[in-house]
């Protein structure tokens, strides 16, 4: 089904986009409190993304207005928490570092963010010759290691903050804490390589939009 109405994955999608400022804002809070809101509430975002889709597919609740919030809402989660993650990052504090990463690069950033405008511009243009470009499994696969990035980070520094100032950073937290950290440090990377590709990717699949050889 085509068209304009507000179905219930549409309203899902436009709670995702409320969400995202009040995951923003939490996020850069010092308490612990407020950095687990976050986690949490960045959570039930990511889930409801799957959510939604899944509602979409099954109920034929496929719109016009959902195609055009649903990626406008991951963006913006997106932009929800790599940008705080900069900022906490870079304010001169050891416990504000990604694990393994330090201060968050700057060319990490511009490559996540480069490649979301890169692709929105090409999949405007491609419209304006005729050619829809749908979500490729390059793309899905690279939101899904971002979300668990940034679930790992979001959830990083509250816990991490938790342990120390109750006095539990024993054996048992040291295992979980290079356990997590690993999982960041990865997941980060594999994040960057899957943007990089998935960007390829659509490039070279939809080369013929272009006008590009064969």
């Amino acid at each position: 089904m085509s068209g304009s109405r507000l179905t219930v994955p549409n309203v899902i999608t436009v709670a995702r986009i409320a969400v995202c400022p009040v995951v923003f804002w939490l996020a850069l809070e010092p308490g612990v409190s407020a950095r687990f809101g976050a986690f949490a509430l960045f959570l039930v975002a990511a889930l409801s993304d799957v959510w939604d889709g899944y509602l979409a597919r099954k109920h034929d609740w496929i719109t016009d207005i959902g195609k055009l919030l649903d990626p406008i809402a991951d963006k913006l989660l997106l932009a929800s928490t790599f940008i705080p993650f900069y900022l906490i990052s870079h304010r001169g504090e050891a416990s504000g570092e990604v694990p393994g990463w330090g201060p968050l690069p700057l060319w990490v950033v511009l490559v996540i963010f480069g490649r979301e405008i890169l692709i929105t511009v090409f999949r405007s243009y491609a419209v304006r010759r005729g050619v829809v470009i749908a979500a490729g499994k390059s793309g899905k696969h690279k939101a899904l290691v971002q979300n668990l990035f940034s679930g790992g980070l979001l959830l990083w520094y509250p816990l991490r903050d938790l342990v120390r100032a109750e006095g539990w950073d024993t054996g048992p937290w040291f295992a979980w804490e290079a356990f997590h950290g690993v999982w960041i440090t990865v997941t980060l990377g594999l994040a960057v390589v899957l943007t990089v590709y998935s960007m390829l990717d659509y490039l070279w699949r939809y080369r013929s939009v272009v006008n590009l050889e064969v």
